[in-house]
């Protein structure tokens, strides 16, 4: 990976870094994440395998309310949950089987499904950018090779007008 150019701050870039300890602690930045989400919301979760994408999403869903265990949709590749209350609902996506751009991912129906949803989308980066210049990607980062370290450093991006002007770093508190 290479190194920025320059040293920047990442509140100036709308990036904010949290190290996560536990699983645990992952769930609850996810139920903190969720109060920052709304409809129309497109959320791009990008790590190595077991770095904690659904791990988040389960508290994401917690956040959110919404009906149904937040597990893993590998095999199905996209879950619906519906709101138990007032919220929108998630729709949980995941695009590792699938090796193409957005024209792949046409079937799901996620632009139908954005603007009323809040969209989840593991393993997304490079297919589903196009749904929207509005989004929020969330990078996890953990040790590989043998290791029960459980640390992971966790940056989220806000990009496009929705984030401007979010204050992330509210996540970290």
């Amino acid at each position: 990976m290479e190194a920025p150019a320059a040293p920047h701050d990442p509140a100036e870039s709308g990036s904010v870094q949290i190290t996560v300890t536990s699983p645990e602690q992952m769930r609850e930045l996810g139920r903190r994440l969720a109060k920052l989400l709304r409809a129309g919301d497109l959320v791009m979760l990008t790590g190595e395998l077991g770095a904690g994408k659904t791990t988040l999403t389960r508290g994401l869903g917690e956040g959110l309310g919404v009906r149904g265990a937040v597990t893993s949709p590998t095999f199905v590749i996209a879950r619906v949950h519906p709101s138990l209350g007032d919220g929108p609902p998630l729709v949980h996506v995941d695009a590792y089987r699938l090796s193409g751009g957005l024209d792949e991912m046409e079937d799901l129906d996620l632009d139908v499904s954005l603007p009323d949803s809040v969209i989840v989308v593991e393993w997304g980066e490079g297919k589903v950018e196009e749904l929207t210049d509005d989004r929020l990607q969330v990078l996890i980062h953990r040790a590989v090779g043998d290791t029960a370290d459980e640390v992971r450093h966790v940056t989220l991006t806000g990009l496009g007008e929705r984030w401007t002007g979010t204050d992330l770093s509210a996540l970290s508190a």
